[in-house]
């Protein structure tokens, strides 16, 4: 008998061990990837950094997404498991370089590289679900891909107090990175290289790399204007939360926390939820609903207190929990093998690009005297505009094997 795990169909021997393996991947890449946003205030004060300094120390950070789009890129001719072994030893070891940083230009540094290093990890496992995984359930699989980076970042965070316990003390959570060197052990020992790679690295020679060209194009465009624009908001919602909360609001640190925990954590629910609803009942119209509505409830809470803030913070959360596996799962989906990556790290780059538009055009705003609830209700109308897109142009993609969405994959065997 085949050996199942809780969700809409069963994964066979194979399939079980890349899940296990891309989830502690995952955890090891939402660490590195929040390490810096977590720690530099800390670092700031010792090097005596202002809050200028510090903004430009993170544009720079984020920036760094630039150094992943060759790694990934080179995933689609050298193959996805050598960058997958690469970037999960080299994430957490450059990393962990901060730890040794003589001043805050050298943490900026180690960090706008080992940062993207992570991201590249990021983006190449969740293109190995979407290969290895069965056709019926590649967004549930990614939901729990999301679920156990969660849990990744909330190592790092779970790593503050050794931070805030004396002046200097930030440098070991930056040591910190190096415990995920066993999973990097465990990857590199166990982790098979993409069947569907495989199938079709002799093919992609002339005509058919060609084809691949015009796949990415094909559905490039659509997709990086989606998550642009729905980055404006979100990226925006959970930067400006705490400085909300602080502000307006008046709540202590421990309240903030407890806010934070109290209406994020539901999300977990709803991403698995979605994850099996999008396999099931499909992806379109459960993003096209379900990002708008809970982008509005996330920004009334904005402009609410009380239990209505709560309430609405956490329906919001699940809400957009729940449809985030139908969304994510089309990064994926909608490319040929031998440009999957590439088109992740294009993506990528585009909400970046999106997120950094919200959080200045906003943060000027709200520093003008405009409220946190007005501009927020605005910034929700561009996930709401590209849920329409969505709605309108992306394809259904649910029960069809990669190879039936993308022709250009056509030529070798397909999987289930």
């Amino acid at each position: 008998m085949t050996a199942r795990l809780p969700g809409p169909v069963g994964f066979d021997e194979r399939q079980r061990l890349i899940l296990v393996l891309v989830g502690l991947g995952s955890m090891l890449s939402a660490f590195t990837n929040t390490l810096f946003t977590q720690t530099v205030a800390y670092a700031a004060d010792e090097f005596g950094v202002d809050n200028t300094g510090q903004g430009l120390g993170a544009a720079v950070v984020r920036w760094g997404i630039l150094i992943a789009i060759p790694v990934v890129a080179r995933a689609d001719s050298g193959g996805r498991r050598p960058m997958i072994v690469a970037t999960a030893w080299a994430a957490p070891l450059v990393c962990a370089l901060g730890a040794l940083s003589p001043g805050f230009p050298f943490l900026v540094a180690t960090q706008t590289v080992g940062r993207p290093l992570g991201l590249a990890l990021d983006i190449l496992l969740a293109v190995l679900v979407v290969e290895e995984m069965p056709r019926d359930a590649r967004a549930y699989a990614t939901s729990l891909f999301a679920v156990l980076s969660g849990v990744g970042a909330g190592v790092a965070v779970a790593s503050l107090p050794i931070a805030d316990s004396s002046n200097g003390a930030w440098r070991w959570v930056y040591a910190v990175s190096l415990v995920w060197l066993p999973v990097a052990w465990v990857i590199t020992r166990r982790l098979p290289e993409s069947g569907r790679y495989l199938a079709r690295r002799a093919d992609f020679a002339g005509h058919l790399r060609g084809a691949a060209r015009r796949g990415l194009t094909r559905n490039l465009g659509r997709i990086c204007t989606v998550v642009f624009l729905t980055n404006v908001f979100i990226a925006t919602a959970s930067i400006f939360q705490n400085r909300y909360l602080k502000e307006t609001r008046g709540y202590s640190a421990l309240l903030v926390a407890i806010f934070t925990t109290v209406t994020s954590a539901p999300a977990a629910v709803g991403l698995v939820l979605g994850g099996r609803v999008a396999d099931r009942r499909g992806r379109r119209l459960l993003g096209a609903l379900l990002v708008p509505v809970g982008s509005f409830l996330l920004a009334a809470s904005f402009a609410l207190s009380g239990a209505p803030m709560w309430t609405t913070a956490i329906v919001g959360a699940v809400f957009l929990g729940a449809a985030y596996p139908a969304m994510a799962v089309y990064r994926g989906e909608l490319f040929p093998t031998h440009q999957r990556g590439l088109a992740g790290g294009l993506i990528m780059t585009s909400s970046l690009i999106g997120g950094s538009i919200g959080l200045i055009g906003a943060g000027r705003v709200v520093d003008g005297g405009t409220s946190y609830g007005k501009v927020m209700m605005v910034l929700a109308l561009f996930p709401a505009a590209a849920s329409v897109l969505v709605w309108f142009r992306y394809p259904e993609t649910a029960h069809l094997t990669l190879e039936e969405i993308n022709p250009e994959d056509a030529a070798g065997p397909t999987s289930p």
